[in-house]
């Protein structure tokens, strides 16, 4: 065991604190990684603050993690000590369910383990990349190309790839009308990913504050969704809508504004049910759909797609002292658009 500075959860909606982890030692086919930059997601403060259930403190969050690698197990092929390399929100699954099988280790039906508030198949729980080191299976681990710069690289381990998957998925390209629903951490993401896919992007968010960021971006058009106008004159225009709101929408406005075949996917998780009106997907047989991170080789993919077109993040880098503010600000959608912990500042 290797003790470990890192910060955490103590208790459900307390303040993260300064503490000491124990990581485990190298096995044959992990990896140790000196943890450089860790992005703050939205998602770490729903489970730090038992939004979506309950959980397990103290928590360490953080799935957005990029580093080197500085110890390799002897089973090791993947890497070698001093590469550039990232881990996400998933450290481990059970490899032998169909899902695992396909390369969709994110729908794992045998058992998958989230890269904290899990339990790994040790019997441990898992501590995410609020801290300085962690130790992960290399089959978990993906390779940040040298065009990323590894602060801007972090965020992609969620927010890029959460993004990246459906709009795949889901044929996001030339000839397509996207629309990216909210333009925070995962929605200028899906901006930017989008538009380098060839599509026609319209950014629909609650207000014209962050417009001049959004054409910056990609977004050929920008909506405030606010202004009831939007939905008179946006009626059935769009192939594709990807929600990146985590905060409960009236579906039935937004389904209206899908084509027929359209599809409104969700990657945003409210903590509260909602309510849909069937008629609004029958009529025009339009998809309400959702969409998780994607599998490790298609992380990969996702990182070596946004190296090539020249692109990360846009980030406001933050020392570990700041991360309880930071969590505040998220919430009040201050931050334009990914707090990244710089991990030496532990």
């Amino acid at each position: 065991m290797t003790t470990v500075a890192a910060y955490a959860a103590p208790a459900a909606k307390a303040p993260l604190e300064r503490t000491t982890i124990e990581r485990r030692e190298v096995r044959e086919f992990d990896v140790l990684i000196d943890i450089e930059f860790a992005g703050i997601c939205h998602s770490d403060i729903h489970q730090a603050r038992e939004g979506w259930g309950e959980a397990i403190f103290p928590m360490v969050p953080g799935h957005e993690i990029a580093g080197v690698v500085s110890e390799v197990g002897p089973g090791v092929t993947k890497f070698a000590v001093g590469d550039r390399v990232g881990v996400g929100c998933l450290v481990d699954s059970c490899r032998e369910c169909d899902n695992c099988k396909a390369g969709l280790e994110q729908y794992c039906t045998g058992g998958g383990v989230g890269t904290y508030n899990a339990v790994g198949k040790d019997g441990e729980p898992t501590y995410g990349g609020y801290s300085q080191k962690i130790v992960v299976d290399e089959n978990y681990v993906v390779r940040i190309p040298e065009g990323l710069k590894l602060d801007e690289a972090a965020p992609l381990l969620c927010a890029g790839i959460t993004t990246y998957s459906p709009l795949k998925h889901w044929n996001a390209g030339p000839g397509k009308k996207v629309a990216i629903l909210g333009m925070g951490g995962l929605g200028h993401m899906g901006v930017k990913i989008a538009h380098a896919l060839g599509a026609e992007v319209t950014v629909l968010s609650q207000s014209l504050r962050k417009k001049d960021d959004g054409l910056k971006l990609g977004a050929d058009h920008y909506y405030a969704t606010s202004d009831e106008k939007t939905f008179e004159e946006l009626k059935g225009t769009f192939d594709l809508i990807l929600s990146t709101v985590s905060a409960p929408l009236n579906l039935d406005a937004y389904l209206a504004l899908l084509r027929t075949d359209g599809a409104f996917v969700n990657v945003g998780a409210p903590e509260e049910p909602v309510a849909l009106n069937l008629f609004s997907v029958i009529g025009g047989r339009k998809t309400l759909a959702g969409s998780g991170i994607g599998g490790i080789q298609e992380t990969q993919e996702m990182l070596d797609f946004c190296a090539e077109h020249g692109f990360g993040a846009e980030i406001e880098l933050i020392g570990a002292d700041q991360i309880n503010e930071a969590y505040e600000r998220v919430l009040a959608s201050d931050v334009r658009y990914r707090f990244v912990i710089d991990t030496s500042t532990i």
